[in-house]
């Protein structure tokens, strides 16, 4: 079971004008991590940034599932009345592969961001040292799980706390957008904008990929990005891409890894951009 069927995922849009571009974010992640390159879109276009089920400000579920995740972005996208480009992040990139298999209707194109419609390790990543861990999400929940939120003074004892298990300044920034205090000044309590206990409970079921529906392929114009770092998109994974996705571009950026909006913003955006340029003629 989901959320109320009359609730909906929280949206924000920038931008007043133009063909619309939908962005889904990756897991831990909200629609806001997207404003740097919404605002390089704005010009023309509308830019709309959705918060996925247990993220952000959308409401929390009793599972976390993708088909679900599918059906509430779905629901979204049909309200907008015309095809969209919807442009998905890690765990969003695997929710935009099936919203385009399940729901071709609804979009121009499709943009996947580091991520393959293969299943996952339980170290979020595949590497070719064995010995090392590309992801390990597990650890992320039970860190941020472990956070005495009750005598947290600072967001900077935070991530001091979450150091260890996080070493990168970047992901652990990324980490703690979701942690918010509530309520006025230095008494106000801390909590995560994170369903961590579901994620937690859940999160072999992130690794996967739904079948599709027999016979289904969307057929619509597919950019591919991966970080030329990250261990998330394999030369093995082309071939079931391009059954499902045949008309895919995979364009790999230089000097970034699996958050590679992040890491590399203005190349990917002026990548994005050109692609956008050939959809929307």
């Amino acid at each position: 079971m989901t959320a109320n069927s009359e609730e909906r995922l929280h949206a924000r849009t920038v931008g007043e004008t133009g063909p619309r571009v939908v962005f889904v974010h990756g897991l831990f992640g909200q629609g806001k991590n997207w404003t740097t390159i919404a605002k390089g879109l704005a010009g023309g276009h509308q830019v709309t940034l959705l918060d996925l089920p247990n993220h952000g400000h959308s409401p929390w579920t009793e599972r976390v599932d993708y088909l679900d995740m599918a059906r509430m972005v779905a629901d979204e996208l049909e309200s907008f009345g015309e095809p969209v480009t919807l442009v998905g992040h890690s765990m969003g990139g695997k929710v935009a592969m099936q919203v385009a298999l399940r729901h071709p209707e609804l979009l121009r194109a499709l943009v996947v961001v580091d991520i393959a419609p293969t299943e996952y390790p339980v170290s979020g990543g595949r590497t070719e040292d064995p010995d090392e861990e590309a992801s390990p999400f597990a650890a992320f929940i039970a860190a941020m799980r472990e956070l005495d939120l009750g005598s947290l003074r600072t967001r900077e004892d935070a991530d001091a706390a979450l150091r260890s298990v996080v070493p990168s300044r970047m992901v652990r920034s990324f980490l703690l957008q979701s942690l918010v205090r509530e309520g006025l000044g230095d008494g106000g309590g801390w909590r995560w904008r994170l369903n961590l206990e579901l994620l937690e409970r859940d999160l072999g079921a992130l690794r996967g990929f739904p079948d599709p529906p027999p016979g289904a392929r969307f057929d619509g114009p597919v950019l591919w990005i991966a970080g030329a770092n990250s261990h998330y998109v394999l030369p093995e994974d082309r071939e079931r891409m391009e059954e499902l996705y045949p008309s895919t571009r995979l364009v790999r950026i230089k000097n970034a890894g699996h958050w590679v909006h992040s890491e590399q913003p203005e190349v990917f955006l002026e990548t994005l951009k050109r692609f956008l340029e050939r959809v929307e003629r």
